[in-house]
């Protein structure tokens, strides 16, 4: 593809229909006979009948089309190319090529028109056009710059087949999750005698729906192997007791007898065979001999003798509990997929009442490269329920059904602004507030953390940490990054990002799960939730986009630095063939953003990382021929992670608002 002729196909990357790059045309209509016109956060406003063919076909062809008011009970024309409306019909402009000639320079002058000697009908306007204001703009405040343009390119996808979404289906949904997570909680202590894996539940999550292929977005339904191994090895892990690196030579000591007792409690308990109750019950007695016999024993003694305990009783004490832990996945995938079958049949009810009901799963008979667009919706939105929203100092509380979820004030003020760039069914922002209600109880649920807590301590940063303000603005400075490849509309940076959610998420900007993102061109950031089976799935993803692209194409990749054991993903783009560079910054040396940013105060957001940090570039030879990690920019990578970089850069814009050189003072203003 000719790179000069893609940057001039528009400023305006977020389009629908999207354009495509390979003739300048946008979606054909012949679509239309596969599959209908999807009623989207970025569609057209709602058209009864085909009142177009009223108009002539050049005006059509140049993207307007006719609808009429119920307010005003008279047509207006919308343009569902540039936006605009008109009350009149508008005239004709003449044609040109959007990739050759994207503002129309070239074309010839339009027609002079004749005076037109009837009056002409009062419309009417806004005080601003009376007096010749222009609009106001505003730039948006905050650690983000949602104004970047993207610069990527992927193959056209079909609609989404989910429901929009729905206050009452998402409080649903929402509370057997969470019922499914206490009910493993407590199969782990009734039948295992253990916590529950710090964690786990949610992992669960992550490697079910790599391979769901489901109808629900968040609950697993089906999915094959049925029991998740995922799942397994933690509870397994975590028997006969949980293992954590002591402090001191007595806590070494109480650990080593907990784990003989515990090791012996299950032989006893269990159906254990003979030999695997020779064997524990022989190196148990002979550990409880050793500690009556053992004075003055080191730290050392006390951890070598439990990793030979260890080593010795734990495959015998695995298959004695794997059938039981085996029941535990499957309880709670079966669980799953009866949950899931219900929320489904909710859904179904609520369609019903408006005449509506879920589509099946489409396809594109071919695929066509386009800019990358938002996530758009098979059938339209249903009536959705008042939810209240009350302001609580600088956060924002938002109220359905007794359920009040908090946002910051900024962070919301960021929700409109992506709601903005993204939907353009609901101008009027009256739906705004159910689906900001829905996306916040989405993600409290699904982190299974109280959506009002403020309790830095928790392990939330984790799965939903993102990078320093500085070294998104470096990343897009000198690598050209305008997309994020795992966020969420609470930790993104950029207008354009991938997140789990996509139906929840779409209408902020969200081009749903990156596993299922075909890109073909462009430079993203990828810090991914540490999942082993979605960073698998990760790396085969990019590998085989990197392979089939010959258009530049950059992965630049984030993860920490775990040598203890290694994942397996690290090994694999260690050894990638795409790999152009590789540094590691050591552990307390770089901070992230908290998972929980919405929530906190500022100086709460700012977290020291106690790992490493790998960072890796992966790139086909076009992609490196444009964005070539040199020594030059990767040191300022490096400099833009050092620790309280962040707090500097907010400093020095609160001294010099009007300073140069950082890509979020140059932004243009939007359009409020």
């Amino acid at each position: 593809m000719n790179e000069d002729n893609i940057a001039k196909v528009t400023d305006d990357r977020n389009m629908w229909p999207p354009v495509d790059l390979s003739t300048g045309n946008s979606t054909p209509s012949q679509h239309n006979t596969t599959m209908p016109i999807p009623s989207t956060p970025q569609g057209a406003p709602g058209n009864a009948g085909n009142t177009e063919f009223d108009m002539p076909y050049e005006l059509v062809q140049q993207g307007w089309r006719k609808f009429w008011s119920k307010r005003e009970n008279r047509p207006y024309f919308w343009n569902r190319l540039t936006g605009e409306s008109l009350w009149e019909m508008p005239s004709l402009k003449p044609q040109f090529d959007p990739i050759t000639d994207p503002l129309g320079i070239c074309a010839p002058p339009p027609p002079v028109m004749p005076v037109q000697t009837t009056p002409i009908p009062m419309t009417k306007r806004r005080m601003s056009e009376e007096l010749n204001i222009p609009a106001k703009k505003f730039i948006l405040a905050g650690p983000w710059d949602l104004d970047v343009q993207t610069n990527i390119i992927i193959f056209e996808r079909p609609p989404s087949s989910y429901m929009h979404s729905h206050p009452e289906i998402e409080a649903y949904r929402c509370s057997l999750l969470s019922k499914l997570r206490v009910c493993y909680e407590e199969l782990c202590h009734s039948r295992e005698s253990i916590d529950a894996p710090k964690d786990s539940f949610n992992r669960w999550l992550m490697e079910r729906k790599i391979i769901d292929t489901g109808f629900d977005p968040l609950l697993p339904s089906c999915c094959f192997p049925e029991i998740s191994q995922s799942m397994y090895k933690e509870i397994i892990n975590d028997i006969p007791i949980k293992l954590v690196q002591p402090k001191f030579t007595g806590d070494a000591r109480k650990q080593l007898s907990r784990y003989a007792e515990a090791s012996k409690k299950i032989i006893e308990s269990r159906d254990a065979g003979p030999e695997s109750r020779k064997v524990v019950k022989w190196n148990v007695d002979e550990t409880f001999q050793w500690l009556r016999k053992t004075v003055g024993a080191t730290y050392d003694d006390f951890q070598d003798r439990l990793a030979h305990l260890k080593q010795q009783c734990q495959p015998h004490l695995t298959e004695t509990v794997r059938s039981s832990v085996e029941g535990i996945c499957l309880k709670i995938y079966n669980l799953s997929c009866e949950y899931a079958k219900k929320v489904r049949e909710k859904t179904n009810i609520i369609l019903k009442e408006h005449n509506m009901e879920l589509p099946p799963v489409m396809t594109i008979p071919h695929t066509r490269k386009v800019w990358c667009y938002p996530i758009q919706f098979s059938i339209p939105c249903p009536r959705l329920p008042v939810v209240e929203y009350f302001p609580d100092r600088d956060q924002m509380q938002i109220k359905y059904q007794n359920d009040t979820l908090m946002i910051n004030n900024i962070y919301l003020q960021k929700l409109e602004h992506l709601y903005r760039h993204s939907c353009f069914d609901d101008r009027k922002f009256e739906q705004f507030i159910p689906r900001v209600w829905v996306m916040l109880k989405r993600y409290a649920t699904f982190l299974g953390v109280s959506p009002t807590t403020k309790n830095t301590s928790l392990d939330v940063h984790d799965t939903q940490a993102s990078l320093p303000v500085t070294v998104f603005e470096c990343l897009n400075r000198m690598f050209g990054v305008t997309f994020e490849c795992f966020a969420s509309p609470l930790n993104c940076y950029f207008k354009q990002y991938c997140s789990a959610f996509g139906d929840c998420d779409a209408y902020f900007g969200s081009r749903g799960p990156f596993l299922q993102l075909k890109a073909v061109s462009g430079s993203f950031e990828v810090n991914p939730p540490f999942c082993e089976e979605l960073l698998d799935a990760m790396v085969t993803h990019m590998e085989r986009l990197l392979s089939e692209s010959s258009e530049p194409l950059s992965f630049i990749v984030l993860m920490p630095d775990y040598r203890d054991p290694t994942p397996s993903a690290l090994v694999r783009i260690e050894n990638c063939q795409f790999k152009k560079k590789q540094v590691t910054i050591p552990a307390y040396e770089h901070e992230f953003r908290h998972g929980l940013q919405h929530i906190l105060t500022r100086s709460e957001l700012n977290i020291r990382s106690v790992h490493g940090t790998v960072i890796i570039w992966l790139q086909n030879t076009a992609g490196n021929q444009r964005w070539e990690p040199t020594d030059e920019k990767v040191q300022a990578l490096l400099e833009a992670f050092r620790p309280g970089r962040e707090r500097e850069r907010d400093r020095q814009e609160l001294l010099s608002p009007t300073r140069q050189g950082s890509t979020s003072d140059t932004k243009e203003p939007v359009v409020h």
